[in-house]
């Protein structure tokens, strides 16, 4: 079953049930902001302080960070991750013919006020696929006559237990760069989060799993060669209006991305499509 609703204030989102999982996705940011099997438990960590108001991203679930990641490369004044999060998107096909698997098909296309701040015409489909396991793909099509650059990322909040008792395998011996010390460094083993994490891992081979103490959230992609593992710990924590502060006790960030160097170039009339495929098992 597949359910238009709004909040109180007029915020739009869809309310997803089938016999295998829920899920809500808002049209704001085409946000998937709530997953959970009906077996187990949310897998995705949305703050207790998130805005779900216009014009306002969400903290938590996955936000669809687009044409770029992080701070736009040549001007600052333009927004972090891009426009796609905070755009309007429309419903634009659904499947919810098999009981046990539903298809949510979310588009966002070029206009006067994306053309003001990225000089391509474009055309963006979000494909969530709910069932046993969460499958998320963005696929990105150059409409324009000039060749375009994008870099992009499944900005993925998951819901751990404690963030002392967790830890990240498979990017052991893997390059990244790190965005607090502005360095490259080396993985060496499996991540434990001990303080305020920002990296990107570079020619990452995927799957990933997020160890925690009652079940493993495993996290596979298709279209990507980096991934960011983002905690921002206390004292950024205390700094931020939407999250609580001890917020970050309870999430830790692992996402499918095209950064840094995993940058795609889009000739006209080209496609990329970035999917994370997420699961979990105890």
């Amino acid at each position: 079953m597949i359910e238009r609703k709004k909040f109180d204030n007029g915020f739009k989102y869809l309310e997803i049930v089938n016999t295998a999982a829920r899920a809500s996705i808002a049209l704001q940011g085409a946000h998937l902001f709530h997953y959970e099997p009906l077996c187990g438990k949310p897998l995705l960590w949305v703050s207790k302080a998130a805005n779900f108001e216009p014009g306002k991203a969400i903290r938590g679930g996955i936000p669809i960070c687009w044409p770029w990641f992080g701070k736009h490369a040549t001007d600052s004044s333009l927004p972090q991750h891009g426009f796609a999060r905070t755009a309007l998107w429309e419903l634009f096909d659904q499947d919810d013919s098999d009981k046990q698997q539903t298809v949510v098909v979310l588009r966002l296309t070029s206009s006067r006020e994306s053309l003001q701040l990225w000089p391509y015409q474009f055309e963006l489909l979000l494909t969530v696929t709910i069932g046993r396991e969460l499958t998320i793909s963005l696929t990105s099509r150059n409409c324009d006559k000039e060749p375009a650059v994008i870099t992009s990322a499944l900005h993925s909040y998951f819901a751990v237990s404690d963030i002392d008792r967790i830890q990240v395998e498979g990017l052991d011996q893997v390059t990244y760069f790190d965005n607090l010390t502005r360095e490259n460094s080396v993985q060496q083993g499996n991540i434990f989060i001990t303080e305020e994490t920002d990296r990107v891992y570079q020619d990452v081979t995927y799957p990933l799993t997020i160890h925690d103490q009652d079940r493993n959230i495993r996290i596979n992609a298709h279209g990507s060669h980096s991934a960011v593992v983002w905690n921002p710990w206390q004292q950024k924590c205390d700094a931020m209006a939407d999250m609580n502060d001890d917020s970050y006790r309870t999430m830790l960030c692992v996402e499918t991305t095209n950064a840094l160097q995993d940058a795609r170039i889009l000739a006209p009339n080209a496609t990329h499509t970035l999917t994370a495929v997420l699961s979990t098992t105890s």
